[in-house]
């Protein structure tokens, strides 16, 4: 065989390419699985039946349609890819997610301003009507139980620098504003160790009450997981503690407390358990760190019938003044914590809330935000949430949530069959090489003895 060499492939190209000459991908198995399971539940019309309110009966060229918009959104999660360039980029280069979008060859795939564009377009109560039929989904499937939810939060990192806050009294970035501070004190030209001087002797120097993004004003100061100081948004997860799939997501403003925000997501996570369906149970239990232990928080969870099972920090003995509501919430709080179902629901809690964390952030690429405003990233974040709870689904039938983990799941299929051959192998050698030696020792006494070409095929035989 000659090799092939590049000059004698470049040629012109042809004008016209006939549809059955194009190159086809065979298509990934879990991509091929889950396009299934959306066409098997109506979702390209479901989602086109929610949309049709933002476009016009008959004017201009159609539009991206919403299927392939919201399965975009879907494909960032399982592919892990945080920014919607990347997802544009990732469908135009794969023969898989094009089929998996239902764009031909002769087709343009979305580019990232055609799903922004869209995504601007389409409200954030259409997004969520998407979220709840994942959720619909998954109790069809009985992967949700509801009842015992638990609840915590963690901060996404904002795409906003720290260095271009402005004062919200008088728009100056920081530079200005210390040389006005500078001028004030008297020094007119300050050089940057003045500066410096005088910044490191002020307080609170990167308040939410005086500064903020010129671009991005809902994105506050905080610190993060880290330790580290960025202007983040706060993300709220209320999860099913028996099958892990997250029943609401809120996103907050990341320097509000944890007492405060958990009210928002506990009546989205009630309003979502509602229309999840009649299988479902309503929200009767509440499990979460000692971050959200207050009492206000209690008193109201007693008063709306949820058992609390609230970690308590330790705060020395209480004086309650005769404040009955409240010292009956927290007594009986500590009372079920300490208890066995307080403690089994505290590790559940600590497994399956954590894990969605590490599935939608980590690696679902959505722990450094590339949108602005709270509008854009809840969207986006309640679609990802909503393809991690799909990710359950496509868990329990074919024993993977991801393309990767589909890809790992056969790896390692492979080396447990390499394994177990290898122990049969172990198991049997001592016995094969005892019946070697039987047999060594006869075919030894057969060619010493006078019969030996009668009896050879004799021992052969056994």
């Amino acid at each position: 065989m000659a090799m092939g060499r590049r000059k004698r492939r470049e040629r012109q190209k042809d004008l016209w390419v006939a549809t059955s000459e194009l190159p086809k991908s065979a298509g990934h198995p879990f991509y091929l699985r889950l396009s299934e399971l959306l066409d098997e539940h109506g979702f390209d019309g479901l989602v086109e039946g929610e949309c049709e309110q933002f476009y016009a009966p008959s004017l201009g060229r159609p539009s991206l349609t919403p299927g392939i918009y919201f399965r975009s959104l879907l494909v960032g999660y399982f592919e892990g890819i945080d920014s919607e360039r990347g997802v544009a980029w990732r469908i135009a280069d794969s023969l898989s997610l094009r089929r998996f979008l239902a764009i031909e060859l002769d087709e343009d795939a979305p580019d990232h301003s055609t799903i922004s564009r869209t995504r601007r377009l389409i409200d954030i109560e259409t997004h969520r009507a998407v979220f709840t039929w994942a959720l619909r989904l998954l109790a069809g499937e009985g992967l949700l139980a509801g009842g015992t939810i638990g609840v915590d939060a963690t901060t996404l990192e904002a795409n906003a620098a720290m260095r271009s806050l402005v004062r919200r009294d008088t728009g100056e970035d920081y530079e200005e504003y210390l040389r006005r501070l500078a001028l004030e004190s008297g020094i007119e030209t300050p050089t940057r160790e003045q500066l410096a001087k005088i910044d490191k002797k002020r307080k609170n120097k990167a308040s939410n009450k005086d500064w903020k993004h010129p671009y991005d004003p809902d994105a506050k100061v905080t610190k993060m997981k880290d330790g580290c100081t960025h202007l983040a948004h706060k993300a709220e997860h209320a999860v099913d503690l028996e099958t892990g799939a997250v029943v609401a997501v809120t996103l907050q403003a990341a320097d509000e407390g944890d007492t405060t925000t958990i009210e928002e997501t506990l009546v989205e996570a009630a309003e979502q358990l509602e229309a999840a369906g009649e299988t479902v149970e309503q929200l009767s239990e509440v499990v979460t760190d000692k971050g959200y232990h207050s009492n206000g928080v209690l008193t109201d969870l007693a008063e709306f019938d949820v058992r609390s099972y609230v970690s308590e920090p330790r705060r020395g003995r209480r004086k309650w003044g005769g404040r009955t509501r409240q010292r009956d919430a927290v007594y009986g709080n500590r009372r079920r914590i300490q208890g066995k179902r307080g403690k089994r629901l505290m590790k559940l809690r600590a497994e399956k809330v954590e894990r969605s964390f590490a599935h939608c952030y980590e690696t679902g690429g959505m722990r450094r935000l590339h949108l602005k405003g709270r509008e854009n990233v809840l969207k986006r974040l309640l679609i990802h949430v909503g393809a991690f709870n799909l990710s359950i689904v496509m868990r329990g039938k074919l024993g993977a949530g991801t393309p990767r983990g589909l890809a790992d799941a056969r790896k390692r299929t492979k080396v447990s069959v390499l394994g177990l051959a290898f122990a049969a192998w172990a198991a049997l050698g001592p016995l094969c090489d005892a019946r070697g030696a039987v047999f060594g020792q006869l075919r030894a006494k057969v060619r010493n003895s006078a019969g030996a070409p009668l009896a050879t095929p004799l021992l052969l035989a056994a």
